[in-house]
């Protein structure tokens, strides 16, 4: 990489968190009829959790077996079970950029012809001229300029609009997949698992809360109000027949690293028993969540494998994953290998 690593990422960050883009189930059995099956499960003598190898399989099972065990020393309450997920990284794909900052790029382009002016703003010239490290550059004025152009007095509902459309449309750059179906096949598997065991499942992320509204309950069974993310400032507008709610380009709440925690509070209102994520950026989510009283389970997707998705950890500017990795065994979590413990990446793929 020939362009200074810590400023692109830096950069990506503070310009995702400006943007602010944000089956039935059934109960679980009880009593010797739910050991019995649990067992079975753990056996792999099941279809849950498929895509997974049997050693982390064994061990998600049996903590969700024992917390879920009317009579267990470790039972945790229905009211209780609360698991959080990162998204970027953990539950769909995040290289070699940031969704997010795709989508914002492309609606830069989308919007340009009938912006001539735009081409007077170097950042934005550089950007429409394919020179991402000139973009780049410009650091956080670059990125604000991007917002207050193309998202600044949109209301929630357009902006939801523009999200859904890209999803359907655009493609990346190397699989050449719809971004929402670069989605893990085996964190879909274990997001059904919980919720068959009567967990809630939230999504707890950096990404904008508003972009990640738009598609996560069609995608992962997420619903929006379980979605919380970083969020920029809004305006209640009621100028027109039809109250509205507008973008505005401040940035109103951060959802990363120690905001995380913070997040999960105020939206959430309980401590977590169970967290996943993949990089440094979930750090303080994973150490609040398994710190609690009680059993709890932390787990980190560490992204090992460069053939069918991609390999990195502690030198990359996104997903950057050190901290995680030296303290996994201190606090318990499981690291799971992507190479070597999922059998399959994406959905459909199984032969």
């Amino acid at each position: 990489m020939k362009y200074n690593e810590s400023l692109v990422y830096s950069v990506i960050v503070c310009g995702l968190l400006i943007l602010g883009f944000s089956s039935c189930s059934q109960s679980r059995p009880v009593g010797d009829e739910a050991s019995t099956t649990d067992k079975k499960f753990i056996a792999g003598q099941t279809l849950k959790l498929a895509s997974w190898e049997s050693e982390p399989r064994a061990r998600i099972m049996e903590w969700v077996d024992e917390v879920t065990k009317v009579g267990s020393s470790e039972f945790i309450p229905v009211a209780d079970r609360i698991a959080v997920f990162d998204n970027d990284g953990t539950l769909w794909s995040e290289q070699p950029m940031y969704f997010q900052l795709a989508f914002a790029i492309d609606e830069v382009k989308r919007m340009a012809p009938d912006h001539p002016e735009w081409k007077n703003i170097p950042a934005i010239a550089a950007l429409l001229d394919g020179d991402m490290k000139g973009y780049l550059s410009g650091g956080e004025k670059a990125l604000l300029e991007t917002v207050a152009l193309t998202h600044a007095g949109m209301t929630t509902e357009e902006f939801d609009s523009h999200v859904r459309n890209w999803m359907k449309t655009a493609t990346h750059p190397k699989t050449g997949k719809h971004y929402n179906e670069m989605i893990f096949q085996p964190m879909l598997e274990l997001l059904e698992l919980l919720r068959e065991y009567e967990f809630k499942t939230f999504i707890v992320s950096g990404g904008g809360i508003d972009f990640m509204r738009a598609w996560a309950e069609e995608a992962y069974g997420i619903p929006p109000y379980q979605v919380v993310g970083s969020m920029m400032g809004l305006s209640y507008v009621d100028s027109t027949a039809t109250p509205e709610l507008r973008k505005t380009p401040d940035l109103f709440f951060n959802d990363d690293k120690a905001g995380k925690p913070v997040g999960i509070a105020r939206a959430i209102g309980k401590r977590p028993v169970f967290a996943a994520g993949n990089s440094d950026g979930d750090y303080q989510m994973l150490q609040y969540t398994t710190t609690g009283e009680g059993t709890r389970f932390g787990m980190i997707v560490h992204h090992t494998d460069s053939v069918r998705e991609s390999a990195y950890d502690r030198d990359s500017p996104i997903g950057h994953l050190a901290k995680g990795l030296d303290d996994a065994a201190k606090y318990g979590w499981l690291v799971v290998d992507m190479a070597q413990d999922w059998k399959v990446i994406y959905p459909y793929e199984f032969k």
